[in-house]
């Protein structure tokens, strides 16, 4: 639940920083880019946390090879895309990767739903959110029109 309340704060403090004249984070796809890092930043710092890594190590399923390692480069990867995100260059190449990183990832959360490992929703919900976010990584992708401003007046 955690990652979800952090993209949902995340995208509307962006989204109200956008509305209040920060330009960077004019419009609902900058702001979800913003939850969106706001959510893989704390997902990747929870693969290194000390009294929560073991659960997300847990997590792997069991006939993966070093889970531990498994871990540790997702955790990178997360933190690599909350970053690439935050470039305009390269946002949507982070949000494509993603984008597979989360349908990659998505087995470790049917084995810990299946196996009762960390703490955690049932498979139903968990699997709910990962279309949520995954959706939200989606709708960074798409282009949106830009509005023009005429350079002639007609009077």
């Amino acid at each position: 639940m955690e990652p979800l309340i952090a993209l949902v704060v995340g995208f509307t403090a962006a989204r109200l920083a956008g509305l209040l004249g920060v330009g960077a984070l004019a419009g609902w796809q900058p702001a979800l880019r913003a939850g969106l890092v706001a959510m893989f930043l704390l997902t990747a710092i929870a693969h290194f946390a000390p009294a929560l890594r073991p659960d997300i190590v847990g997590m792997v399923p069991p006939w993966m090879p070093r889970a531990g390692l498994l871990v540790t480069v997702t955790g990178l990867l997360e933190a690599a895309g909350a970053i690439g995100l935050l470039v305009p260059t390269t946002a949507r190449w982070a949000a494509g990767g993603l984008i597979a990183l989360m349908i990659a990832m998505f087995p470790a959360n049917v084995s810990a739903a299946r196996r009762h490992v960390a703490q955690g929703d049932p498979l139903g919900p968990r699997t709910l959110l990962q279309i949520l976010y995954i959706a939200a990584a989606a709708a960074t992708l798409v282009r949106t029109p830009r509005h023009r401003v005429s350079a002639t007046c007609t009077a």
